[in-house]
């Protein structure tokens, strides 16, 4: 075969391998580019109920069998989700957010469990829609269940406290108005995976606000991002992280966590 005749074949095969790498990129395009808005929806609004009187001015102890994650005292338990301690404010048997700092996550790491944690927005807290006292519990550090003033304050429905953010709202609106304590217990239960990246079994969540399920053994379809939908991040155990959202009405405070192994 001459110079000639190789020089074309070659070409053709360049040609014919350019084509197919060109078809293998079309067949699998990216996606759009997402805005927050394509991830939320507004309709059906929660019905909002009034939840007993579950709360007190002292918080109620921890079982004997729980590992208490905030006793009044310290952040001990808790470190900065950036690097170094956790840098929220201490006072008075409660912490509070303090904005600009990041969140704060538990140093030990936690599969299934069931946790206790109660929150307050102050009673002059200003702001609307998500800039209104918002905050985040995060279990294993990646699945958000949200937390937000909502008592007299629409917005979203899947972004309402009490909601799995961006993917399934709470059943009914629980709210206490602000300046009094919510509580929450959530029943969690962790994921495994296929060794492909993708759910062998999905995690599961069920979330009390103030003795009422909001949640009803919820699958958590994957990630809580604010812009896009869920993704499959494979991880092990994980741990409790809470949100400095950093909206201008802040000022969210906890009290009373703990834990228990399930």
């Amino acid at each position: 075969m001459n110079t000639t005749k190789i020089r074309t074949l070659f070409i053709m095969l360049l040609a014919l391998a350019v084509s197919n790498v060109l078809s293998a990129q079309e067949e699998f395009p990216k996606p759009g580019k997402m805005k927050p808005d394509m991830s939320e929806f507004w309709l059906p609004q929660p019905e909002i109920v009034t939840p007993g009187a579950i709360t007190s001015d002292e918080p109620v102890p921890a079982p004997s069998d729980a590992l208490v994650l905030f006793d009044g005292k310290d952040l001990s338990a808790w470190k900065s989700s950036r690097e170094g301690e956790a840098k929220w404010i201490v006072s008075d048997g409660v912490f509070t957010v303090k904005k600009g700092t990041g969140d704060i996550e538990t140093k030990e790491h936690f599969n299934d469990f069931q946790l206790h944690l109660e929150w307050k927005v102050p009673a002059g807290i200003t702001g609307s829609s998500q800039a209104r006292g918002n905050s985040g519990v995060f279990l294993q550090g990646i699945y958000e269940v949200q937390v937000l003033d909502n008592y007299g304050n629409k917005t979203y429905a899947n972004g309402q406290a009490g909601s799995i953010y961006k993917q399934s709202a709470p059943l009914v609106n629980a709210m206490e108005k602000p300046g009094k304590w919510n509580v929450y217990d959530i029943i969690y239960k962790a994921p495994t995976f296929k060794s492909n990246g993708t759910y062998n079994t999905y995690p599961y969540v069920t979330v009390i606000h103030n003795g009422v399920v909001v949640q009803n053994n919820t699958r958590i379809n994957g990630t809580t991002p604010y812009i896009g939908f869920p993704q499959v991040e494979v991880h092990g155990a994980g741990p409790i992280r809470l949100q400095d959202h950093g909206d201008p009405s802040e000022a969210i405070s906890y009290r009373n966590i703990w834990i228990r192994g399930l």
